[in-house]
């Protein structure tokens, strides 16, 4: 990890900048690709599964009997695990539920606001080195709690063109509606304008590789939502002289073993707390099933030494952190005064690897300073609010003269006679 001590503010762009490559340098991949799919739809998403996946494919969808199969090869200690996770994130959406509320803004005009749900949506969950059957969660509870009617889950394939079973096993159990074994940007492209088999939705969700947070940003441009840019993981944690050194590596390294391109940074206000915690991430990586990833991860992140806590927290608003974690004798200044992050963990016993599981929030976050904007998926992600409003006569005559008033001033004289007509009636 790269030591820094006391940069100035000047140093910070460049200092906090994500290790990742620039968007022109793989948007021209992305776009071919989702014309190619626009295109020739189950031909294209054929293509690119054999090019990137290395299977040929007949059929996209996960069939009755894999799903039974799937169920058998999960261990039961593991569907027990699953099972406290989705009673937690449950709880914790479900809370997020709100009920309708009538206000007359004036006597005669009552207005209020409904939700509904997103009644297509797709949930992309990354392959690669891990089987993400976690963000299957995170994903399809709010979503079946919403209500959408249907819930298509992409995810890739194997070389033998199989889904992990865990994978299945959660998808099943949270109410998705068809599990399709297509990854990368094809999956994307598919469910951005629909194929032969491959339904088309409205909104897609999860996170993804720079190519997949691409995919879903181009998606935008052809009238599709999504949920928040979402690329390779990402991590702070703000550590003063009372924390401990190897909790702190370890929540370092939990982020570090996603992937080459994930980033790990620890603020501190200790010199020597700096230096405890860099040698305990060299103690325990040589013991990680995923070091060499590990490693490269680490050879991106920092290592940051600032005087006092007033500039750490600047600092950390300034980097916008997906995940935040805070370990100091003072938790309240940080979890008071933190403007930009995805989801904060407070204290020594609070590791970033609870949210990825099993606390009950959800781990689908915004990364790459994309938190100063946008929000991790929640309930109302899967929810379209819609306003209504109802006026009686009386209504109408109260506020009617200032909607007259207001339209002729805007010069819009079909406006005000869609009012002036009613006003006459009732005269």
């Amino acid at each position: 990890m790269k030591t820094s001590i006391n940069p100035p503010k000047s140093d910070w762009l460049e200092l906090l900048k994500r290790p990742t490559q620039t968007i022109e340098a793989i948007e021209t991949t992305v776009t071919s690709i989702f014309e190619d799919v626009q295109r020739n739809g189950n031909d294209g998403i054929k293509r690119y599964t054999s090019i990137f996946d290395g299977v040929d494919l007949d059929d996209f969808f996960v069939s009755e009997e894999e799903i039974k199969n799937a169920e058998k090869l999960v261990p039961n200690e593991l569907k027990e695990a699953i099972q406290l996770s989705k009673d937690n994130i449950s709880s914790f959406h479900s809370a997020q539920q709100t009920s309708k509320e009538i206000i007359e803004t004036t006597k005669g005009v009552e207005c209020w606001q409904e939700k509904r749900p997103i009644q297509k949506v797709g949930l992309y969950i990354p392959g690669g080195t891990a089987p993400l059957f976690s963000s299957v969660l995170m994903l399809a509870i709010p979503a079946q709690i919403a209500g959408c009617r249907e819930i298509i889950l992409a995810t890739p394939p194997n070389k033998k063109g199989e889904i992990n079973p865990a994978i299945i096993y959660a998808a099943q159990l949270c109410g998705v509606t068809k599990i399709m074994k297509v990854g990368g940007i094809q999956a994307i492209a598919g469910l951005t304008f629909g194929t032969e088999t491959i339904p088309q939705v409205y909104k897609i969700f999860g996170p993804g590789n720079q190519y997949v947070t691409i995919a879903k940003q181009l998606a935008t441009k052809y009238g599709v939502a999504i949920d928040m840019p979402a690329g390779p993981s990402e991590l702070l944690v703000v550590a003063d002289k009372t924390a401990n050194a190897s909790f702190v590596a370890s929540d370092l390294l939990s982020q570090a073993e996603h992937g080459t391109d994930s980033q790990v940074i620890l603020v501190s206000t200790s010199k020597d707390k700096l230096k405890e915690v860099e040698i305990e991430i060299e103690r325990q990586i040589a013991f990680l099933s995923r070091k060499k990833i590990a490693k490269q991860a680490i050879e991106n992140s920092k290592l940051i030494f600032v005087e006092s806590k007033e500039t750490a927290l600047e600092l950390i608003n300034e980097y916008g952190p997906e995940h935040f974690i805070v370990c100091t004798n003072d938790n309240d200044f940080y979890v008071e005064g933190v403007e930009n992050a995805g989801s904060v963990f407070i204290g020594d016993y609070t590791p970033e690897s609870a949210g990825d599981y099993a606390s009950g929030t959800n781990h689908t976050l915004p990364t790459n300073g994309y938190t100063k904007a946008y929000s991790g998926v929640n309930l109302d992600s899967f929810l379209k609010a819609i306003s209504f409003q109802k006026i009686s006569k009386k209504g109408i005559e109260n506020i009617g003269k200032a909607i007259e008033i207001l339209a002729d001033a805007e010069g819009l004289d079909a406006h005000k006679n869609a009012v002036t007509l009613r006003l006459n009636s009732l005269k």
